[in-house]
């Protein structure tokens, strides 16, 4: 006797997040797992080290290559329901931008600080840099990009108890 199962339309098997996902672990590196277990990049690398767009579709570099156009990804949802847009983006990024040092082990994943993002529409994101940063493309694989939950409700890399994201959680 066999069973059959049939698959369901795409459309029926979206579930609606139910209940809170709460992440536990005692390193004090704990906060790189969690982030890339939970939050995800405009732009990712392959095996390869080639930069794949995972919260993108397309870029390009304007003004000289002082200004990052990234298209963002339509029909995403965060862990909890939220259409990503471009202002997720920006957020995280203006977030990100308040830390003295956003990635003390590697630096250069770091935007200047006069670094700012603007959002023309919900797709799209433009990222303006006093000066050409071939680099940030790369920049964007330790970039990570939160629901507004995150920053809201949940921990927000320790802003909420401590005024900062600077690592003193």
């Amino acid at each position: 006797m066999s069973t059959i199962i049939e698959a369901a339309p795409a459309a029926e098997t979206r579930r609606t997040p139910v209940g809170t996902l709460r992440v536990v672990d005692p390193s004090p590196l704990n906060w790189l797992f969690i982030t890339w277990n939970t939050m995800e990049e405009p732009i990712r690398t392959d095996h390869d080290g080639r930069a794949v767009y995972s919260m993108a579709t397309g870029h390009r570099y304007t003004h000289g290559g002082k200004t990052l156009e990234i298209d963002v990804r339509k029909d995403v949802l965060f862990q909890n329901g939220e259409p990503l847009t471009a202002h997720h983006i920006k957020r995280s990024f203006d977030e990100m931008q308040r830390w003295e040092a956003p990635h003390p082990p590697g630096t250069w994943l770091n935007f200047p600080p006069e670094s700012v993002a603007e959002v023309p529409s919900d797709h799209q994101i433009r990222f303006h840099f006093p000066e050409p940063d071939g680099l940030a493309l790369a920049k964007m694989r330790g970039f990570h990009v939160s629901s507004n939950s995150f920053w809201d409700e949940g921990p927000g890399f320790g802003y909420k108890r401590e005024g900062s994201g600077n690592g003193n959680w």
